[in-house]
């Protein structure tokens, strides 16, 4: 078998994904013309053109007018069933899916339980994959909406809800402003994973640490540039959910040659495989890996360490985890 058979036919887990950011283009040009939504561009080829990015704030230019082509709850059942299909098409086992609740309530005004409802009601039409969400407090939000997204999550935790999440411009607005709202779900037994170390630098991962109380780093990648905080994410196995080709997209690093990925498993860091916005950079998980194993050399023994790594750091209850990877190593083994 060629190398992409292999690791086509593996299972995998994926902990850093978007799923508005995983909408595909065909369905997000019949969401705009359906909830008469104008997208700078008429046709798939044109979608993708646009998706060629200039810089970090072009991505969320785009990310942001994505999401306001959901209206409705149907709209979010449509793209959750079309989401947890990708995933099992790719024998993705689990996911943690990125999710950002509170641009949909501000522009579709749907509100959240009725959200949270249609989202599993299209994860469930896909039964033979696991699909669970982070609901992310975007940084520049205002204080009242990072607290009333931590009640949201909390109240979310027995419904699909995994975690409490950190994203938007690193650098920008001071994590302090939502401190109380992360004090709050830490409380309730929510973990957090933050999206930092990507386009800000190693103090953005400290203080997505000590303000946000991370337990996992999205990217996380410019650790590098502070050997005292590689020590400590070693020492406290904070994991970091790596995502290579968003890295070079968004221009991060130069080229995928010149990722810093073998220089994080070098370290003994705690790190994963994922595809961020799988369409807005033309790729898939699958597609990360197979990019990975042949740029860096991994073998598949490093890419198996790896995957059950991402389900040892998955926001599981630990009988659910023990049981996937359990799954895992079955589907190693044939």
């Amino acid at each position: 078998m060629s190398l992409r058979e292999v690791i086509e036919a593996l299972p995998k887990v994926e902990l850093h994904v978007h799923l508005e950011g995983s909408i595909q283009p065909a369905t997000l040009l019949r969401l705009a013309e359906r909830n008469k939504c104008e997208l700078p561009a008429k046709d798939v080829a044109g979608l993708r053109e646009w998706f060629q990015f200039k810089d970090f704030p072009h991505f969320v230019d785009v990310y942001v007018a994505a999401s306001k082509c959901i209206k409705t709850p149907s709209d979010l059942e449509l793209i959750a069933e079309e989401f947890a299909r990708e995933q099992l098409r790719q024998n993705i086992l689990y996911t943690e899916a990125n999710y950002t609740a509170k641009t949909i309530h501000r522009y579709a005004g749907i509100p959240w339980d009725e959200q949270l409802d249609a989202l599993n009601r299209g994860f469930a039409k896909v039964s033979d994959t696991k699909v669970q969400l982070i609901i992310d407090i975007v940084r520049e939000f205002p204080q009242g909406e990072g607290e009333e997204i931590a009640q949201w999550c909390i109240e979310g935790r027995d419904r699909g809800v995994a975690a409490i999440g950190l994203s938007g411009f690193e650098g920008q607005t001071p994590v302090s402003r939502h401190a109380h709202a992360y004090k709050v779900a830490k409380e309730a037994g929510l973990n957090c994973s933050a999206h930092s170390g990507e386009t800000g630098g190693a103090p953005a991962i400290r203080e997505a640490l000590d303000v946000a109380l991370a337990d996992r780093i999205g990217h996380g990648i410019r650790c590098l540039e502070d050997p005292k905080l590689v020590q400590e994410l070693r020492d406290r196995q904070i994991h970091l959910e790596v995502n290579p080709t968003s890295n070079v997209c968004i221009g991060v690093v130069p080229s995928l040659a010149e990722h810093p990925f073998p220089r994080l498993l070098d370290e003994g860091l705690s790190v994963s495989i994922n595809s961020d916005d799988p369409p807005l950079f033309s790729t898939t998980l699958t597609e990360e890996w197979i990019r990975c194993a042949e740029e860096f050399e991994l073998s598949t023994d490093i890419l198996y360490s790896l995957c059950l790594g991402a389900a040892d750091r998955a926001f599981l209850p630990d009988a659910e985890k023990a049981d996937l990877k359990r799954r895992i190593l079955a589907g190693w083994q044939l």
